[in-house]
């Protein structure tokens, strides 16, 4: 049996049911890397110059960790996802860069994700990368749907159910704590309603976020995110701020963050990476629009690998002590 490594990290929040599903239905047995440490982190950064991504730099300490525990690793090169509309520098060149700066790892596994060279493209990748595992043409095919429609029924669960991906991955395969992260846990006790805005491989990234939705959830307050909206929700928010996408996964900030300033939530968390444009400029977006509106308290954080826990934490606290303030004066005008 052939084991496939999978890093816990970048795209793996987002698409994790669909390739297990894919790899599973071939017959491979998957080896998830651990959750991200200091460890991990030091190591990727060792291997790249301090410019790099903070969530580069992550990826590719969770790809050590995987040197010499499984047979391949896999690392999808993931274009586009919908009609001219592109991705980040860092997914497109993510495999070559793997393979420079840690020659010692595993073979790669890569499938290009373009759907702007149609459909045919697609089930070629596809295809090539099923034939590593079996030559049935129909074994693959059966894989490539099965692995689609996991994808549809993990975005269902988190939007339907408001879970995160981590709950929502629990919830379907049992590998994960369904609970420690579930936004509903305290919806009849909320102190209020709080959105966090961003890429999944920050919020959902214990370590390097320092664990900011499980303090929400612990100071008894309601949690969103990106996830829990339906597609239809977030076009409607990118409609209300940019017009149309321009970069793949720039919802998650932009059409998360629009929606939830029109839509009753007591505050705002953007979360981004330093030194990464795509993100400050979407976040700027956001940004400008709740400062127009002028309703919903935003704050701002960005992380990088020498953000102290000490100074998130004071913003945090000195972030929802202002917006329950806020909501206790609005609920005392109501009456």
């Amino acid at each position: 049996m052939i084991n496939v490594g999978i890093p816990r990290a970048l795209l793996y929040f987002q698409y994790y049911p669909m390739w297990r599903t894919f790899f599973h239905e071939l017959g491979a047995k998957l080896l998830v890397s651990e959750e991200t440490n200091q460890e991990i982190l030091a190591r990727g950064s060792s291997r790249v110059v301090p410019d790099t991504c903070l969530p580069v730099k992550i990826f590719l300490g969770h790809v050590l960790s995987l040197v010499d525990k499984c047979d391949h690793i896999f690392i999808p090169t993931v274009r586009s996802v919908r009609e001219n509309v592109y991705n980040c520098s860092k997914f497109l060149g993510l495999p070559d860069m793997t393979r420079m700066v840690i020659p010692e790892s595993p073979p790669i596994l890569d499938i290009e994700i373009d759907v702007n060279k149609g459909k045919r493209h697609l089930y070629q990748e596809i295809y090539q990368l099923g034939r590593r595992f079996t030559a049935n043409p129909v074994k693959i095919r059966k894989a490539g749907s099965a692995a689609w429609e996991a994808h549809l029924h993990y975005q269902q669960l988190m939007a339907e159910r408001e879970l995160t991906p981590l709950a929502a991955i629990g919830t379907m395969f049992g590998e994960l704590e369904t609970t420690s992260d579930s936004a509903s846990s305290v919806i009849d006790t909320a102190k209020a309603t709080i959105a966090i805005i961003g890429h999944p491989y920050l919020i959902y990234d214990r370590h390097i976020s320092h664990r900011l939705m499980n303090r929400l959830l612990r100071a008894d307050n309601r949690v969103f995110t990106p996830e829990m909206l339906t597609g239809t929700q977030i076009a409607s928010g990118i409609a209300n701020s940019v017009g149309q996408p321009y970069w793949t996964y720039e919802d998650e900030v932009v059409g998360a963050g629009s929606y939830y300033l029109n839509n009753s939530v007591d505050g705002i968390i953007g979360i981004m990476a330093f030194g990464c444009g795509p993100d400050s400029m979407m976040m700027d977006v956001v940004q400008r629009k709740a400062a127009q509106l002028g309703s919903t308290p935003f704050m701002c954080l960005t992380l990088d690998e020498h953000t102290a826990e000490s100074g998130l934490v004071t913003r945090l606290e000195a972030f929802l002590d202002m917006v329950h303030r806020r909501k206790r004066q609005r609920e005392i005008l109501c009456r």
